[in-house]
């Protein structure tokens, strides 16, 4: 990786143009890569990847720093707790024989410090909470489950229709459960047993949601489909600001706000990658993803970054030779 990503203050479509492959990575045996989170306040990030790896990356550095194989559960949705060296990761394996659906791993001494039992049918959506201990989780058992790390009981269930997609919004407060025919529920975290205290629907489109995301401001949300469409919605009051739609392709496509809340990235069924406007909701820039299909894609919360990995894990950073970076010097572009 020639430079370290800057941290982000702000990114612009000069900024966007520029980006490109700054570090690869290939050695997942084979296998496609499930999921990718970033740590949201240390420079790391895991994965978690058909080959039963979980693995752990410096992303300052484009180092790896560990791998941890988990034969007999698998290993599918990932992401960090607070602390940098645990994650809670979902079972692809043995789901129904040992009903552990989710574990709470100690990447630095590769031990699993606790299970969390309740879901019959693989995980497909996992969070949490950006502000304590508590995590959700959405299964194809048509639930989802509330947790607490530092207990293994279940902390609450809602019972849907459809493959759930939850998360929540970065302070906390709120989640949002995405269910059947493409409704959005909004939830008070403190007191979801109340029920949702808003709905917002897609006009026209009653695909499946497949993912989430809250932009950092708390303005936008994004969601992706399975009959693969983007929409950004306001999150206040449920209207769509923008859509776009990418070619078809056999998995669920991952898409991903910029650290501002500016700009969306996302992979497409052929193997492109796309950067649009949401304030203008015109494409300013696309590119080869050198990858194939990248099923999945994330920007780092502080970071001039972000990931791309179908089988292949890539860190795309920057480039400041690039004609379409308008000659800028690096300090105008990625200030630190």
């Amino acid at each position: 990786m020639a430079n370290a990503p800057g941290t982000v203050t702000a990114v612009d479509d000069l900024v966007v143009r520029s980006m490109a492959v700054g570090a690869v990575f290939s050695d997942f045996g084979g296998g496609t890569i499930n999921c990718v989170d970033f740590h949201r306040k240390d420079d790391l990030l895991v994965t978690a990847s058909e080959d039963d790896s979980v693995r752990l990356y410096d992303i300052a550095n484009a180092k790896l720093l560990k791998t941890t194989y988990h034969k007999k559960h698998g290993a599918d949705r990932v992401c960090f707790t607070h602390h940098q060296n645990s994650v809670i990761c979902s079972s692809v394996h043995n789901i129904e024989t040992t009903g552990e659906s989710i574990r709470y791993l100690s990447m630095f001494d590769n031990r699993c410090l606790r299970y969390f039992k309740g879901h019959k049918q693989r995980v497909v959506s996992l969070c949490m909470s950006p502000i304590n201990d508590s995590f959700m989780s959405g299964s194809l058992d048509h639930t989802v489950r509330m947790w607490d790390l530092r207990v293994n009981a279940c902390q609450g269930i809602l019972r849907l229709r459809g493959r759930p997609t939850v998360a929540y919004d970065q302070q906390g407060l709120v989640f949002a459960v995405a269910m059947e025919g493409g409704a959005i529920k909004l939830f008070d975290s403190r007191s979801f047993d109340k029920g949702p205290f808003d709905t917002f629907l897609v006009g026209g489109d009653k695909a499946e949601v497949c993912d989430i995301k809250f932009s950092n401001d708390g303005r936008s949300m994004l969601l992706s489909t399975t009959n693969n469409h983007i929409y950004v919605l306001d999150a206040y009051a449920g209207d769509k600001r923008c859509g776009f739609s990418l070619e078809p392709s056999a998995n669920p496509i991952e898409a991903s706000f910029t650290p501002d809340g500016q700009y969306i990235f996302s992979g497409s069924g052929d193997g492109t990658l796309h950067a649009w406007n949401i304030n203008t909701g015109e494409e300013v820039a696309s590119w080869s993803s050198h990858i194939g299909v990248a099923s999945c894609l994330k920007w780092a919360p502080r970071r001039l970054m972000f990931v791309a990995a179908s089988s292949v894990l890539t860190f795309w950073i920057p480039n400041y030779e690039s004609p379409d970076s308008g000659g800028l010097p690096p300090d105008s572009l990625n200030p630190v």
